[in-house]
């Protein structure tokens, strides 16, 4: 049994020590494991090596296309706890592409785990397993809204956005480009009850300058309807790179 992974190099699988630099739990320390393949395409997406391989002409801003060899590995579920094990920290970040698209490998390899936190990144447009439900502390639902150029019935589905507003352990984490996005935003709030300290904001971006540039009027919207204001901490930290 093996999950599907991103790199960081050709052959070196993506799990690294950092801090959570988005979301309710930015700043703590905590392992990543980035997965690779994404049922979506964000046109802005900063993980675009995870599913933007050779031959998919889904539209992005880069127009990149990444050599799925170099850019995916395969490995045993237990060499993936292994590795995470080993770097010591306390809380685990499932990241991606869309972690839930593995479901049930990713079930398999938490269960070898003891004694984190796990919180699990994901676009809100696939099912967890109930394998997972004992399993994952926090889930980050970040649905896409239109400036991201998914069709609105992919990207936003009415009975997975109602399961995720009804799960106690999910956050909705929405990407902001413009103040225009803040009426889809608020449709989601009204149409599925999702409560306002559940919800977090954050400016879409992948350099300082732009994200500090929108955090400027992203403070007053998220003031204004008591949203949560999310950062993009490492991205001041270390840049937009693999492995940080």
């Amino acid at each position: 049994m093996a999950l599907t992974l991103a790199t960081t190099t050709p052959g070196e699988p993506e799990i690294f020590a950092s801090l959570q630099g988005e979301g309710a739990s930015v700043g703590r320390p905590s392992t990543f494991v980035r997965l690779s393949r994404c049922n979506l395409a964000c046109r802005w997406c900063d993980t675009a090596y995870t599913w933007r391989f050779t031959g998919d002409n889904r539209p992005h801003s880069d127009d990149i296309a990444f050599d799925r060899a170099a850019n995916q590995v395969t490995l045993d579920e237990a060499e993936v706890a292994a590795r995470i094990a080993a770097l010591g920290q306390e809380r685990l970040v499932v990241t991606g592409g869309e972690p839930l698209l593995q479901g049930p490998a990713l079930a398999r390899m938490l269960a070898m785990l003891q004694g984190h936190r796990v919180e699990i990144e994901t676009n809100g447009t696939v099912m967890p397993v109930p394998a997972l439900a004992p399993l994952v502390a926090q889930y980050n639902v970040s649905p896409k809204l239109r400036h991201s150029g998914n069709p609105a019935d992919s990207a936003l589905i009415p009975a997975r956005l109602s399961y995720w507003a009804s799960e106690p352990k999910a956050n909705f984490k929405y990407v902001v480009a413009s103040p225009d996005d803040l009426d889809e935003v608020l449709a989601i709030r009204d149409a599925y009850g999702v409560p306002a300290e559940r919800t977090w904001l954050m400016p879409e971006g992948r350099d300082s300058e732009t994200i500090r540039a929108r955090m400027h009027w992203l403070g007053n919207i998220s003031a204004q309807h008591g949203f949560n204001l999310s950062d993009r901490l490492h991205i001041h930290l270390w840049g937009d790179t693999r492995g940080t």
